[in-house]
């Protein structure tokens, strides 16, 4: 699927959707357009990758 995204000097593009998480982590882009809308970048909400990345409490058995 491609997802248009517009960058900060005005130019627009369109990506493939599984490489939205690597311009969103490199701030390659400043927003993205979903179904809803445009999605600006540090002004809207957007989920985060969670790609090994648990900052939870370790809860599975040592001793097992």
């Amino acid at each position: 699927m491609l997802i248009q995204v517009g960058y900060e000097d005005d130019r627009y593009d369109y990506v493939k959707d599984f490489m939205l998480d690597d311009l969103i982590n490199r701030g390659a882009i400043a927003k993205f357009k979903r179904s809803s809308g445009w999605v600006t970048l540090g002004v809207d909400p957007i989920r985060r990758s969670r790609r090994g990345e648990y900052e939870g409490v370790e809860r599975r058995a040592a001793n097992a």
